[in-house]
């Protein structure tokens, strides 16, 4: 079986990456239907940490600063998702994640940007390390994103929780 070549891998991971990132649009305009909870927002960063066991491979080894870089960007990244993701409790006292075209949009433009950012940085360091580069960049946009979904679900559900909390003491 012939080997791939850096630039076929490199074509090969645009794509998949884009038809994951178009898949996850659709996945979260479809989620926003149904009701969430705390423990739909925690698993996405609780599943994609499992990721950094790639480090344990020394061929994705990076250096400490980019990976620092990586972090940084994907906490910038994360300011727009977090703008354009409201909740709202609905009229079955259920909270949901409000469908908004600004988030589609959002997250288009981050694609975009991650694919124009991915071509320019695989000229510098390797294929793998620019996944593992990109994956920190990822995890640094997703964990602050779901904390302020899980911070706003709670807000949304305190009145609820107090409730209770007065019930069980009486």
């Amino acid at each position: 079986m012939p080997s791939l070549s850096p630039q076929t891998l490199q074509v090969v991971s645009t794509l998949v990456i884009v038809v994951v990132a178009l898949l996850i649009i659709l996945i979260r305009m479809k989620a926003a239907k149904r009701p969430t909870s705390a423990k739909k927002i925690l698993i996405p960063p609780l599943s994609m940490s499992t990721g950094f066991l790639m480090f344990l491979f020394p061929i994705m080894r990076i250096r400490l600063l980019y990976a620092l870089a990586a972090l940084l960007v994907g906490l910038v990244f994360s300011i727009p998702l977090i703008t354009s993701s409201k909740m709202f409790r609905g009229d079955d006292h259920h909270v949901y994640l409000k469908r908004s075209p600004t988030f589609a949009a959002v997250l288009l433009s981050l694609l975009v940007v991650r694919v124009l950012l991915h071509s320019y940085i695989e000229q510098w360091i390797t294929v793998p390390q620019t996944g593992a580069v990109f994956f920190i960049l990822a995890f640094g946009m997703l964990l602050p994103w779901r904390i302020a979904m899980l911070l706003t679900y709670r807000k949304l559900t305190r009145h609820e929780r107090e409730f209770f909390k007065k019930l069980m003491e009486n």
